[in-house]
This record gives structure tokens, C-alpha cells and sequence, in this order.
């Protein structure tokens, strides 16, 4: 969101021209023109929280971003009535975030008296010499507009697609020119009178008219200085081509060519001039060709040449240090100059664009302080303060220690605004005179999707939200002095679709007159023009004129029917825009609008009201740009630029009568007016063409010739400023000094001024509502639904006193006394010894997870309790706790450290004498999985249940979820527990997929199992010398299955496929051989048994006789020994094995290789290996398992290795594999179990 309001510069003129000419072609194409330091519409970006205004050559205009909270602009001692151009190139720009925009406000008409009308950044001036009610902070921007050589088409506006990168960017393209017809109000009317002559001088910039491009500054006050720098800008290959510099020193009657004192070869780019000393101007060189500065000291007579390092996209030049400025490159990186651009510094590198400011004078300690928004390393944003020419890291101060979001800082007169990011709701903060940021009170369900800065500078903020259920209104909101607490304006302000996307909010602050505004409001439908003179309090509708131009009756009767008025301001800051007001024209509004039932774009005319808005007469039939003469005491207006004139019209008399005057031979083309640069000579410079193909064409007019004389003090009258007749406008009886209508006098300086300014008595309209308070239809304030009138403020302690809301609060600034002031004044009362009630723990980042280490800060709140003696403990749920006297002592939050990963209950507790309250938080603390291994039983038997477990490194427990996939199932079974039980009703191959998440991290494993009536299993070992070669990795033991099955078919003609070797992890080196019945067993289970039995007793005795063997590596061969039957010599789903045999097994279990079996049950690992030709793809290991019948006597031996020595060995191997341990953890081997 950016911040565009302004006012056109006084004292100087600053021009800036852009133009985009397609030679020779003669298409539509329009002339526009932007101005940074002209009010403007309030616009909102359809992206993040901006305010103020910054010159950026590749940014769009006005764009108000709340992704984020964010605003550009410099609000320290940058001149409210001085903006930078407006740029709409393409600008690198950051995610937006939503933000705080700042917006262009509808103030004073761009191009004016007493302005300095190009895009510079001026030092403020007093209050009532500034020519816009919503004053903003300026950018310092490539030096003013740029007009565009065109035709105009209706309204003016931005090309948003226009591809240059500085400045007010306004191309159009040449075009054939329709024939000149006049208006039917030519010549009829209000009684035009006859055409002297004025006048006037024309200079063409000859040799340019292939120029596309052209920036002029006039400095005015008593300079004659006018430079124009005009460019050929090539868009296919986006850069200046040709460029020339012309200087004049007799107001604009000839130009000389600078190109010679500047460098015949050098290519320039934009121009900038001092805001506080318009002698010192910055000349930019195309970085195409080479990166330089020329700097003048003496208005542009002479040049020095400075290379750059980097190429400069926007400028902030200091608001009172003529030498100071900042410089921001394409690189977003900031460098800081103290020598006016000789030498610079750089201060910080990843800065946000447009999102850095000076110091404001009177709150920063140090002039040279810069404030900025910057990324760090790992993408996070940052406030950063330091100071120009020391920002080191050890010198950078953040303000706000947490993170912000990207393009939400907004440092704007006595505010700097921000946004935190949080996954659900927008939360703004503000910082009032540099204090401690607060959270912005805005209603509890406003619940806003976007909100924008329209103001700050009339000691409250004005805000426009776009709330949950609204698309394309907005509602107003007001705050208090601090900021903070907002209460509602206006609902359903009307926006319109501006340039480039942009929204343009359609609402406009009357100058001149303290606390007036005018919106546009859309209700059922309909938009319907609304007027307040107190800052929103009341809002009424316009009255209509009584009668057309032709003196005809108007029968307008409201609410029925009323006037409505467009408040588009214009992009072109030298084109009136469709609605002009003037500070040293108090009451006196030009616009353009219809008459009816709602607003609407056909049948416009122009309409005038000389009392404030309290009746208005039509002017005119059709559009005209309409500006204010010698001071605000005549008004000069010219019809729209869609056709050539040479005619204008003037009006002494608040537009009752108008005379027409000739200021060209030939018709021309109008691009643009300069009106009264600041200087007591009486110059207006029209800036067109007279056809396509010619050069640009500068007229000169001196209109001091229209005027008799001098005023003098018989030539003026009061005026008393009412509201439908009520004398009291914000709280005061005030009584204006203007000039007497139809006087042909010539003011000469601002004679406008209040004579007198008493204050009234206080009645009801004098005060709003309060935070929490909305207005009912009897007009009283009452507690809204979610509001609890009775609650204080934690912070109010026993003995002290609070200030207890009445639902009432004074409109700011308004100077009423007396009278119902005390009634609505919020009262002073005692705080009361109440509970604690309302508590509520949080993290600082409002989430409910944590990494293992890292510092979490704890958030303690408590809605109502005497803060000073309420006790508060924190219970972390890790067996630590803390305890504090009061809730002061938490204010900066309470760190704390886990030291395991586990879901903790953090418990807090408020408790005073009273009573006592308490809250529960659950904190996820959690660290990188790194690795998980499926473990699954190579083969089960049919309807049998078989447990299944996936082991995961680091251990995790309570911060882990599993996802289980088993067999053909295409929805997972979810776990917190690592391990899950499931019975496989048929036979064949099924795979087993879990995958296991915590925090950010998710891992699979996947193993196949082989699901059989019955199967015949077999231990083997090895010689001794295999172990020496065995380094105990997955794809080794797969290797080594592989070679064993070979060997073992070489000495049985058992089938392949029905052979399966599986090899333990760990040594000594040990096996599971599985015979499996054939897939066809319909001749019969007993005869499949048999089979099995024979197979198993010619392995077995090829394995005795020490038949069965390998060659591992040349020389290294390795014989495989059968260890003994398994526990279950033919493993079936039904108990019926004998006494006798399981006798006998037991005697051969112990008798042969008992150590080996207890060294494999004691494991708690169930099944540790997979068998290699079933799943070659998998890289993870399992557990091959015995099969055994369900009356298989266990066996145990206490005298073997314990469970905790094999987890530790297990442990100790896994750390040389390099399989690191990221947490602390300890990992536990289960016990292997047979099915």
C-alpha cells in the first residue's frame, strides 16, 4: 500500500514531462501525467500497508499495500504540499504481504498558485500555506511529471504499462488531431464577453520531435531557470538512446542546448532537484552507457561528473539538510550521501523498496537517522534504524523485535506503522511519537482484508478498511491522537478502478475548511455524493443547483434526487482532474458531476460552490479543467485536451461570469498548464502540440494584462463559514477575508485569511463515538454487542485513577467549549481492587510450535485485575516454572528453553487476594526427523495378527504422526504411536507403506511382506572369517542374500522363486533361510507340507556336510552352517504339534545354538533384514522372523546380553554409518517377536 497525497509545490515549479510517441501512426492513445506533489485521488494498491509517496521511477502510483502494513513516503520534514513523481514502470517489487498504505488524497488541485508543480520533495511550510487537506510525505523522485505528446482521450491517466523506470511515466502516442469544434457554451451562457488578446510566446525545442520523453523544472520564486531535459527512449531494447538538455533563464521565451557543458556523448536519464535549495540539481546518466551524476550548483549553468558504483532507481533527499540524501539501486541496496551525491555510502544491503525515511525533526534524537525495512539471510523482515554514515551491525537498532511483514513499515509525521505476520488475522501496530508499539483497536469484527493510511496529519489517522464481506467498498475510519483506538466514519466509501489496477478511494478533503470531506457512498446499489464538516461525525447529501445554464428550474428534491460529484483528481498534475479546491480559497469547490438520483458518468457538467458546499451553480456543459488564478482570486479553465484550442476562459467573480481570451494563433494540442509557479510574475506555460509530427511546443503566457489593478483593501469582503446555516464548523465561528466577486483586481500575494475564529459553545455534534460505542438511530452512542463497558484497564492499579468513557469523545481539533463538553468528557474515577479475569498465554509469534533449542518468548495477558498486585506463574510443563510479583515484570515477554522434544502444558496462573485465573497452552517443542526404518516380518502367516513398527531417529515421542498404508488400503490409518497391529486375510505379496511427519519434515519407508498358509524356516551362520568383511549396511546384507540363495540352489533343486534368504543385521553374521509353499496348492495342504519337509532335510544335510558355500573376494571363501531347525520346524495357522516334539526342540534349542537364539530374542527389533530378490528396490532394512505355532514355549537366558547393551551398540554403529542425531535422543531396540 503506498501513501500518495499531496499538494502541488509552492514556491517553485517543478515539471515533469513524460511522453510516448508512436511517429507516425495515428492511433488513440492518451497524454498522461502524474504528479507526487499534487494531491491526488486516494488510491489503494491491490497489493500491501504503504503511506506517503516516494520517487520511484519503476514503482506504480499510489499503490497502498496492507499485506502488509506498509506505506512509502517520508513523513520527517519532507514538504506535505510536495510530492514526487509518480512512476508506472515496472518495479522489482516483494511479495506483498497485506499492509498499511498510505493514499493519494483529493486535496488541493495539482498545478496551482503559489505550488511548485514538479515531483520534488520540499521542506514543510506552515499549515495554512499548504495547498491539501491530507497532507503526506514526500519522495524525492527523478525531478517532476512527464507529460506524454498525444491526444488526450477523455479523462486523463496513467499508461500502466508504460516501460521506463523514473518519474511520473505518462506516454501516448501521436496521433491525427479531429478538427477543432467548439462547445455550445462557447460564447453563451454565463455572459462570455468579448476576447482580448493576452499576452503570450511560443518556443518549438527544435530537433527533438523524435524525443518521446521530456522532464521540465521551472524553480520559480523569483528564478527564471526553466530546464527541459527531453529523451528517445527505445522500448525494444528498454533503455535512453538519445537525450537533450535545454536551459532557459528568461521564463521560457528561448532555450539554449546544454548538451556541450554536460558531455555531447553522454546519454541522460532523469534530473532531481534540492528540495531545500532549488539552485543544486542531480542529473542521472543512462546506465546503459555509463553510471555517473552530474551535479550543478548554480541551476543548471554548469556541470561536475561523478562516477557511480550502482544504478540509482529512486532518491529521498533529507527534509532540511540541502546536502544529505539516500539513494536506493536496482540491487536493493541503500547508500547514503552527506555531499550531495559526490561521494556515497553504503548503509544496508536487502532493503525493502520504498520502504526507508529519513528522521522526523522534533521525535528522532539524531538528524542522520535512517529508518528502514530490510530482509534477512533467511527471508525474514526486519525494522532497522541506524544512522546514515554509521550503520554497521553493531550501531543498528530494531525498534520491533519481531518479524514484520515485507513492505508494512510506514514512518509518517508523529506515527510509524507496521504489520505482523500471522497466519489468520491482520494484525497493525502503531508507534506514537517514537513509544512503545501498540496494537492498532479497530471494532472486534471489522476483521479487515485490507487496510490503508489515507492520513495522519491532523494529529489522528485516518484509515480506510475493506472489511470481510466488502469487494469493492471501504469503510473510514477514525483514531484517536495516539492512534490506536479507531471508531467508524463512513461505510461503503466507493473506490474506483484507477491506473494500472490500482483502487482509487472515492473520497476528497476539501482545503481551506478544517474537518470537511466529501465521498462518494454506495448504498443499495446506488453511489450518492455525501458532505461532513466535522470530520465524519454527520454526513448529509448535496443540494442540487435551483437552475440550469439556461436559467431553467431544477426540480431536485431530497433524498430523492441530489447533486453528485466525481473525485478523481487528475494523474496528470497539470490537468485540473474532475474536482479543485485551493487553501487560499476557502469554500470555493469546482467539480465535475450530474444531477439525479445517484451518481453517473453521462450528461457531466461543471459545477461550482463558492459557500463551502452549501449551494451550488452549473458552469458548464461539458468537462473542462478548471484551475485557481493569482492566488485563488480568479479561475482559469480549459476545455478537456480531446481537440485542439487556442481559447481559455477566466472568471473573477467564483465562475458567475467567465470571458473568453486567446493565448494561441493556431490551436493547439494542450498536454498541460503550469499555472502560477510561485513567483509575483503572473505566468501560465501551456506545454502541447499543434500536430502530430511537430516539436513540442512551450507557450508562454503573461496574464497580468486581464487585470485593472492592484487589490486594495476596499476590494475585499468577509465571508462567514456555515453549515446550511449553523455558524459553529468544528467547534468555531469563523469569518474569512476574500476578494469581492467581479472585482478585476490582481491580489498579488494571499490576502485569504481568517479574520476572527471564536469558539462555540459544545453541543452533541461536536463529539463522536468512542471505541466500543456505535451510534444508534436516535443518534446516541451505545455499547456495541462484543464491547464490555464496564472493563478496565489492567493497568490501573489500586489507588490510582482511570478516565471512565461516557461512550463520547471529542472530535479531534474541533475548539468548541463548555456547553455539553463536561457531560460527554470521559470522567475521571478511582480504579477498583477487582480479580484477575481474562487471562490468556501465547507465544510472541502466535504459533503453537517450537524447534528443540530454540528461545521461546511467552506472551502473558489479562484482561481485567489490578496488573501491580496480581501475582503470575508459568508452569513450562518441563518440570521448570517461574513465578512473578506482578504482570509488569512480563511485559517484555518470559524466554524459556526446552531441552526435549515432547508436547509440554504450559499452565499460567494470575492470583491476587481476590481471586484467581488460569490458562492452558499446548506446546508442540519438535526436531528434525532424520531417518525411519519400517520393521516388518518377512513373511506372516494368513489371519494371523503381526505387528508392525517403524523406528525413527531422532526419537520423537508424542511429537510424531504416522501414516499407515497396508496392503491395497488407498486411505491411510494415522497413529501417534509408532507401532500398529493388522492381520492379512490373503495370501501373496503386500506392501506396507508408513510415512512419518514432524514439523516440517516428512519421511517414507515402504517394505514388502509375503502372507502364507505355512512356510518352513531355517537359522544359518558362517564361518567366522565373513564377519571380518561385514560392515553392517543394508545394501551389503542384500549382496550377501543374494549370493547365499545362489549357493543354496546348487545343492537343491527346490524352486527359486519359493527361497528366500534373509540376513541379520549386526554380528556375528547370521541368516533366515524361508521355504514357502508353491502359489498352487490345490493338490492338496498335507502333500505341500511334505514337500516342505523334504526340501528342508536335503538343504540341512548338504548345510552339515559344509556343501553350501561362497567366494566372498578372491581367496576369501565363506561356508554357511545350518545353526539348528527354528523354533517351529513347519510353521501352519492351527496349534498341532506334540508334547514330545516341542520337548524335543526345546533339548535342541539349548543343546545347540541357544546363544545365538537368545542373542536374537533379546533384541527389540522385531525383524531387522529383507530379503533381497523380493523388494531389490528398497534401500531400508527389516527384520526377517520365525514363524512359530501358537504352543512354541518361549525361551530365555539371563546370563546373555542385556536389551540396553544391544541399544547402545546398535547406537554406536549407526553413528559410524554417518546416520546423524540431530536431537538428543536415546534409541530403543524392541524385542523380537514371532508370529
Amino acid at each position: 500500500m503506498e501513501t500518495w497525497a499531496g499538494f502541488c509545490p509552492g514556491l517553485h515549479l517543478s515539471v515533469g514531462i513524460w511522453v510516448m510517441i508512436a511517429a507516425l501512426t495515428l492511433q488513440n492513445a492518451k497524454a498522461e501525467i502524474t504528479c507526487a506533489s499534487c494531491p491526488s485521488p486516494v488510491q489503494l494498491h491491490l497489493e500491501t500497508l504503504q503511506m506517503g509517496m516516494r520517487t520511484d521511477p519503476t514503482e506504480e502510483p499510489s499503490d497502498l499495500e496492507l499485506k502488509e502494513l506498509g506505506a512509502s513516503g517520508q513523513n520527517a520534514g519532507v514538504d506535505d504540499d510536495h510530492e514526487t513523481d509518480i512512476s508506472v514502470e515496472e518495479v522489482p517489487m516483494f511479495p506483498q504481504h497485506v499492509s498499511l498504505d498510505g493514499v493519494r488524497t483529493k486535496g488541493e488541485t495539482p498545478g496551482q498558485s503559489g505550488e511548485s508543480h514538479g515531483g520534488r520533495v520540499n521542506a514543510r511550510e506552515p499549515e495554512l500555506g499548504e495547498d491539501a487537506a491530507l497532507r503526506r510525505a514526500r519522495r524525492s523522485g527523478p525531478e517532476f511529471a512527464e507529460f506524454s505528446e498525444s491526444r488526450w482521450s477523455g479523462r486523463t491517466g496513467v499508461d500502466a504499462g508504460a516501460p521506463d523506470d523514473r518519474g511520473s511515466l505518462f506516454d501516448g502516442q501521436k496521433q491525427g488531431r479531429s478538427d477543432f469544434g467548439r462547445n455550445r457554451n462557447d460564447g453563451r451562457g454565463n455572459t462570455r464577453q468579448d476576447e482580448p488578446k493576452i499576452a503570450s510566446s511560443t518556443f518549438a525545442l527544435t530537433g527533438d520531435s523524435a524525443h518521446n520523453h521530456a522532464v521540465v523544472y521551472w524553480s520559480g520564486q523569483n528564478s527564471s531557470v526553466i530546464l527541459i531535459l527531453t529523451k528517445l527512449y527505445d522500448f525494444h531494447i528498454g533503455s535512453v538512446t538519445e537525450s537533450t538538455l535545454w536551459r532557459s533563464t528568461d521564463y521560457g521565451s528561448t532555450y539554449e542546448r546544454m548538451n556541450d557543458k554536460v558531455g555531447s556523448k553522454i546519454v541522460l536519464s532523469y534530473l532531481y532537484v534540492c528540495p531545500t535549495n532549488k539552485r543544486k540539481i542531480m542529473v542521472l546518466t543512462d546506465p546503459e552507457f555509463e553510471s555517473s551524476v552530474l551535479i550543478s550548483s548554480d541551476e543548471g549553468a554548469s556541470y561536475q561528473k561523478y562516477r557511480l558504483t550502482f544504478y540509482v532507481l529512486s532518491l529521498l533527499f533529507h527534509p532540511t539538510e540541502e546536502d544529505w540524501a539516500l539513494a536506493y539501486s536496482h540491487d536493493q541496496k541503500l547508500y547514503s550521501s552527506m555531499d550531495f551525491g559526490r561521494k556515497w555510502q553504503l548503509i544496508h544491503e536487502r532493503v525493502t523498496p520504498n520502504r526507508f525515511y529519513w528522521s522526523v525533526l522534533g521525535l528522532d534524537k539524531e538528524p542522520d537517522l535512517v529508518h528502514m525495512e530490510a530482509h534477512t539471510p533467511d527471508g525474514n523482515v526486519q525494522y532497522v534504524t541506524c544512522r546514515a554514515q554509521m550503520c554497521t551491525e553493531a550501531n543498528r537498532n530494531y525498534p520491533f523485535l519481531e518479524y514484520i511483514d515485507i513492505s508494512s513499515l510506514v514512518v509518517q509525521d508523529d506515527y510509524i506503522f507496521i504489520q505482523v505476520p500471522t497466519s489468520g488475522r491482520a494484525n497493525y501496530y502503531v508507534s506514537y511519537k517514537r513509544d512503545s508499539f501498540i496494537q492498532i483497536k479497530l471494532p472486534k469484527y471489522s476483521l479487515p482484508k485490507d487496510l490503508h493510511i489515507v492520513s495522519t496529519d491532523e494529529k489522528q489517522v485516518f484509515a480506510a478498511v475493506q472489511e470481510w464481506n466488502q469487494n469493492d467498498t471501504y469503510n473510514l475510519y477514525l483514531s484517536d491522537t495516539r492512534g490506536i483506538y479507531f471508531t467508524l466514519a463512513m461505510e461503503n466509501v466507493k473506490t474506483t478502478k484507477g491506473i494500472g489496477g490500482n483502487q482509487m478511494l472515492d473520497l476528497y478533503e476539501v482545503a481551506g475548511v478544517k474537518g470537511m470531506l466529501i465521498a462518494n457512498k454506495r448504498h443499495d446499489n446506488q453511489v450518492k455524493t455525501y458532505i461532513t464538516y466535522n470530520k465524519g461525525r454527520d454526513w448529509r447529501l448535496l443540494q442540487a443547483p435551483a437552475a440550469d445554464l439556461d436559467g431553467n428550474d431544477i426540480h431536485c428534491i431530497l433524498p430523492f434526487c441530489s447533486l453528485h460529484l466525481q473525485l478523481q483528481t487528475s494523474e496528470n498534475p497539470y490537468l485540473s482532474g474532475t474536482i479543485s479546491t485551493k487553501n487560499s480559497a476557502p469554500g470555493i469547490i469546482v467539480a465535475a458531476g450530474n444531477i439525479g438520483a445517484e451518481l453517473s458518468y453521462n450528461n457531466v457538467g461543471m459545477f461550482v460552490s463558492s459557500d463551502a458546499g452549501n449551494s451550488w451553480r452549473q458552469i458548464f456543459e461539458e468537462e473542462h479543467n478548471v484551475w485557481f488564478m493569482d492566488r485563488g482570486g480568479a479561475l482559469v479553465a480549459v476545455k478537456q485536451p480531446s481537440v485542439p484550442t487556442r481559447h481559455l476562459w477566466v472568471s473573477f467573480d467564483e465562475g458567475r461570469q467567465w470571458t473568453q481570451h486567446s493565448f494561441s494563433s493556431v490551436p493547439l494540442f494542450v498536454d498541460g498548464v503550469l499555472v502560477e509557479a510561485g513567483a509575483e510574475n503572473q505566468i501560465m506555460t501551456f506545454f502541447g502540440h499543434f500536430s502530430h509530427r511537430s516539436e513540442w511546443q512551450l507557450i508562454k503566457i503573461d496574464y497580468k494584462s486581464i487585470f485593472s489593478k492592484k487589490c486594495t483593501e476596499e476590494d475585499y469582503q468577509t465571508w462567514h463559514l456555515h453549515n446550511q446555516g449553523e455558524p459553529c464548523v468544528m467547534g468555531q465561528k469563523q469569518i474569512y477575508m476574500k476578494r469581492r466577486p467581479g472585482n478585476y483586481c490582481m491580489l498579488g500575494k494571499d490576502y485569504s485569511r481568517i479574520l476572527s475564529a471564536e469558539s462555540c459553545i459544545c453541543r452533541a455534534h461536536d463529539f463522536e463515538c468512542d471505541y466500543g460505542y456505535e451510534r444508534r438511530g436516535d443518534g446516541n452512542c451505545r455499547p456495541a454487542f462484543w464491547f464490555n463497558p464496564s472493563t478496565v484497564s489492567r493497568s490501573c492499579s489500586q489507588g490510582q485513577n482511570y478516565f471512565n468513557s461516557t461512550g463520547y469523545r471529542k472530535v479531534v481539533l474541533n475548539n468548541c467549549t463548555k456547553g455539553v463538553k463536561e457531560m460527554y468528557t470521559a470522567r475521571k474515577q478511582q480504579c477498583p481492587n477487582r480479580p484477575p479475569k481474562g487471562l490468556l498465554v501465547t507465544t510472541k509469534d502466535g504459533k503453537l510450535t517450537a524447534n528443540l533449542g530454540t528461545n521461546i518468548t511467552f506472551l502473558v495477558h489479562l484482561d481485567e485485575g489490578d496488573s501491580l498486585r496480581t501475582n503470575i506463574q508459568l508452569d513450562f510443563g518441563d518440570g521448570t516454572a517461574v513465578s512473578y510479583s506482578n504482570l509488569s515484570w512480563t511485559e517484555e515477554g518470559i524466554k524459556h528453553v526446552y531441552k526435549s522434544a515432547g508436547i509440554f502444558r504450559v499452565i499460567a496462573l494470575a492470583e491476587n487476594t481476590l481471586g484467581f485465573d488460569t490458562t492452558t497452552l499446548f506446546l508442540h517443542i519438535t526436531c528434525p526427523v532424520e531417518h525411519v526404518q519400517l520393521l516388518a516380518p518377512f513373511v506372516v502367516i494368513r489371519n494371523k495378527e503381526v505387528n508392525i513398527t517403524a523406528v525413527v531417529l531422532p526419537s520423537h515421542p508424542r511429537t510424531v504422526t504416522y501414516f499407515w498404508w497396508l496392503g491395497n488400503n488407498t486411505e491411510p490409518v494415522i497413529t501417534l504411536d509408532g507401532s500398529i497391529s493388522h492381520t492379512f486375510t490373503n495370501e501373496g505379496m503386500h506392501t506396507i507403506t508408513v510415512q512419518v511427519a514432524a514439523a516440517n519434515t516428512i519421511l517414507q519407508d515402504t517394505k514388502t511382506i509375503a502372507v502364507k498358509e505355512f512356510f518352513k524356516s531355517l537359522l544359518l551362520s558362517f564361518s567366522p572369517n565373513l564377519d571380518e568383511f561385514n560392515p553392517d549396511i543394508h545394501e551389503w546384507r542384500q549382496d550377501v542374500g543374494r549370493v547365499i540363495k545362489k549357493a543354496l540352489l546348487q545343492v537343491s533343486d527346490f524352486p527359486e522363486e519359493q527361497l528366500l534368504v534373509a540376513v541379520f543385521p549386526g554380528v556375528p553374521t547370521a541368516a533366515e533361510l524361508f521355504l514357502l509353499p508353491h502359489k498352487n496348492q490345490s493338490e492338496g495342504k498335507k502333500k505341500s507340507e511334505d514337500e516342505l519337509e523334504q526340501a528342508s532335510d536335503v538343504i540341512v544335510s548338504a548345510l552339515n556336510q559344509n556343501l553350501v558355500e561362497f567366494e566372498l573376494k578372491p581367496g576369501v571363501r565363506v561356508i554357511v552352517y545350518n545353526t539348528q531347525l527354528t523354533l517351529a520346524p513347519l510353521v501352519d495357522s492351527s496349534p498341532r504339534h506334540s508334547s514330545s516334539a516341542m520337548l524335543m526342540l526345546l533339548s535342541v534349542v539349548f543343546l545347540g545354538l541357544a546363544v545365538f537364539l537368545i542373542y536374537k530374542f533379546k533384541r527389540k527389533i522385531p525383524w531387522i533384514n529383507i530379503y533381497a530378490e523380493v523388494n531389490q528396490e528398497k534401500e531400508q532394512e527389516m527384520i526377517g522372523s520365525v514363524g512359530q505355532g501358537d504352543s512354541t514355549p518361549k525361551i530365555t537366558l539371563s546370563e546373555f546380553p542385556t536389551s540396553k547393551e544391544l541399544m547402545e551398540k546398535e547406537l554406536d554403529a549407526r553413528v559410524k554409518r554417518g546416520v546423524g542425531n540431530a536431537c538428543e535422543s536415546t534409541r530403543e531396540i524392541p524385542n523380537c517377536t514371532s508370529v
